[in-house]
C-alpha cells in the first residue's frame, strides 16, 4: 500500500486548486498570486474537488429515500461520519460524530446540549478564538486562564481553578494551537489535569487538524480528550462542513438545539421521540457534499502523512522565523526557539515600526500579489495581551469600534502556512517585506486609508483589476 501512494507532501503542491492563477498588481503586471493566509481558510485540492464531480452524479436526498441515487447517497453520507472518527482516532462505540457547518457552530451547539446553569464553570482561555469564548459567557460562569508573558497558557493558573473549583467546572475548553502565535497546547497534559479533577476537555481543533494528527483516545487512562471540533474549510475542504465529536451519553440526553426535520422518530399531535445519534443532532437536508469533501480531504491528508506535513512545515517555520529576526524594526509575536514552547505551527504574526499593520498588508497585497491577513483574528483579548494594552487604551480602542472609528485600530499582521507552500514563496515575501523597510515612505505615500472601514488602498489602481471572477 505505501508504494502505491498517489499524494505526497512532494507532490501536493499540484494538487492545489487555483496554484497557478495568477492576479494584477497595482502598476497593472500580473504575478502569480502567493496564500499566506491559510489560518483563515484553505483552498480546496483536486482530490477533493474530483471526488465531488463524482458524487454529484449520484446525489440525493438522504435517509427514507427508497431510489437508487438516494440509497448511495445515504450509505456515503453515513460512511463519512465513521471516517472522520477514525481520522481523529475517536471510539466510534462510546463517541458520535455530529457533522455541522462549521467550528463555530460545533461550539455553539455543544453550549447548548450540555445543560450548563449560572451555577455550572466553564475555563476557557485568553488565548482562544471567540467560537470557544462568547457561546460560554452567557450560559455559566467563565473563568478565563490566564496568558504568561511569553504567549503561553499559564497551566499553574488552570490546575489551580481545576482544584479550588472541584465538582462544579463543567468544561474546560482550549484550543489546539492558536491562530495568533502558532502556539501548540500540550492538550494530552491538559486533559489529564481536567480529568483529575473531575471535568472534561473541549478541543478546539480548528488550527491543529490540518498540521497535526489529533488522536482522541490519549495514550493513557487519564488523558483521552472528550470532546473535539474541527472545521472542513481550514483543512482543504471549503465546502461548509465541519464536525462535533463527543460522547454519545451526552446527545442522548434533552433535546437537541435546533428540531424539525430528520431529528426524530415519531411525532404525533401531542409528543415527539427523537431519532438516534447522530441524526437526532442534524436537524434538516444535511449537507452531504461538504460531507463528502472533509471525509475526502480527511483521508488525503492521511495518505500524505501528518508527519511529513509537521516536517515540511516545520522547515518552512524554521526558516521564515529566522530571516524575520533580521529585518530592522520587525517584532514578532510567534514563538520559536523558546524552550517552554515545544511546538509551533507555521502561524507568525509580526509588526514593523511605523508601518501600520493594515497599511502593511495591503503594500503586499496590491504591490507583491501576497495575501495575509491582519488586524485581531477573531482573538480581541488575546492581542490586548501580546501587545501590552492598558485597561485604559483597551477601553478607548473598543468606544472606537463602537462608534466605527476604525482608522489606527491596533493589529497585527500574520502570515500562516498550508502544507503546499514552499521556500521560495517564503523568500519572496522576505524581499518584499525587505523592500518596503527600505522604501517605506515612498511606498507609503502611494496609499490613502478610508477611515470608514479602516483599509488602505492604492491612490490609483487599473480600472480593471478585480474583473477575473464575477457573478
Amino acid at each position: 500500500m505505501f508504494f502505491n501512494k498517489t499524494y505526497s507532501i512532494n507532490n501536493i503542491r499540484k494538487q492545489v486548486v487555483g496554484i497557478d492563477k495568477k492576479v494584477m498588481t497595482k502598476n497593472g503586471k500580473k504575478v502569480n498570486y502567493v496564500n499566506f493566509d491559510n489560518a483563515a481558510s484553505t483552498p480546496t485540492i483536486k482530490p477533493v474537488l474530483n471526488k465531488l464531480n463524482n458524487f454529484l452524479q449520484w446525489y440525493s436526498s438522504i435517509h427514507r429515500g427508497t431510489g437508487y441515487k438516494s440509497r448511495i447517497s445515504t450509505d456515503v453520507y453515513d460512511k463519512c461520519h465513521e471516517i472522520v472518527g477514525n481520522f481523529v482516532n475517536c471510539d466510534l462505540d462510546k463517541n458520535t460524530v455530529i457533522f455541522v457547518k462549521n467550528t463555530t457552530e460545533a461550539i455553539n451547539k455543544l453550549s447548548y446540549r450540555l445543560g450548563l446553569s449560572k451555577n455550572d464553570i466553564i475555563i476557557t482561555t485568553l488565548m482562544e478564538h471567540h467560537s470557544n469564548d462568547l457561546p460560554w459567557r452567557n450560559k455559566s460562569k467563565t473563568i478565563h486562564c490566564n496568558i504568561l508573558d511569553d504567549g503561553t497558557l499559564d497551566l499553574n493558573f488552570l490546575e489551580h481553578k481545576l482544584k479550588i473549583n472541584k465538582g462544579r467546572i463543567k468544561l474546560v475548553t482550549v484550543t489546539g494551537c492558536s491562530n495568533v502565535t502558532g502556539i501548540v497546547n500540550d492538550i494530552h497534559h491538559i486533559a489529564t489535569l481536567a480529568h483529575k479533577y473531575n471535568s472534561k476537555l473541549l478541543v478546539d481543533g480548528a488550527q491543529l487538524i490540518p498540521h497535526r494528527k489529533i488522536n482522541m483516545k490519549g495514550y493513557n487512562s487519564k488523558d483521552y480528550i472528550d470532546f473535539l471540533v474541527l472545521s472542513g474549510h481550514k483543512m482543504y475542504a471549503p465546502f461548509g462542513s465541519g464536525a462535533l465529536i463527543g460522547p454519545k451519553n451526552i446527545f442522548l440526553k434533552g433535546e437537541p438545539e435546533y428540531v424539525g426535520g430528520g431529528t426524530i422518530s415519531s411525532v404525533t399531535q401531542y409528543n415527539s421521540y427523537w431519532a438516534d445519534l447522530p441524526d437526532k443532532e442534524e436537524a434538516g437536508t444535511p449537507n452531504v457534499v461538504g460531507a463528502v469533501a472533509l471525509a475526502e480531504s480527511c483521508k488525503i491528508l492521511d495518505e500524505i502523512g501528518m508527519d511529513n506535513i509537521k516536517k515540511h512545515e516545520k522547515k518552512l517555520t524554521k526558516h521564515i522565523l529566522k530571516e524575520l529576526k533580521a529585518i530592522n524594526n520587525l517584532k514578532l509575536y510567534s514563538q520559536f526557539n523558546n524552550k517552554k514552547v515545544k511546538d509551533t505551527v507555521g502561524v507568525i504574526s509580526f509588526n514593523i515600526q511605523d508601518i501600520p499593520h493594515d497599511l502593511l498588508a495591503a503594500i503586499l497585497s496590491y504591490d507583491y500579489g501576497i495575501g495575509v491577513r491582519n488586524g485581531c483574528f477573531c482573538a480581541h483579548p488575546y492581542i490586548h495581551r501580546l501587545l501590552n494594552l492598558s485597561s485604559t487604551e483597551i477601553s478607548k480602542l473598543q468606544k472606537n469600534l463602537i462608534f466605527k472609528n476604525l482608522s489606527s485600530t491596533p493589529g497585527l499582521v500574520r502570515v500562516s502556512f498550508g502544507m503546499y507552500n514552499t521556500l521560495d514563496e517564503i523568500d519572496y515575501l522576505l524581499s518584499s517585506l525587505k523592500d518596503i523597510v527600505k522604501n517605506k515612505n515612498q511606498i507609503s505615500n502611494e496609499y490613502i486609508c478610508n477611515e470608514k472601514n479602516g483599509e488602505y488602498y492604492p491612490k490609483q489602481i487599473p480600472q480593471n483589476m478585480f474583473s477575473d471572477f464575477s457573478i
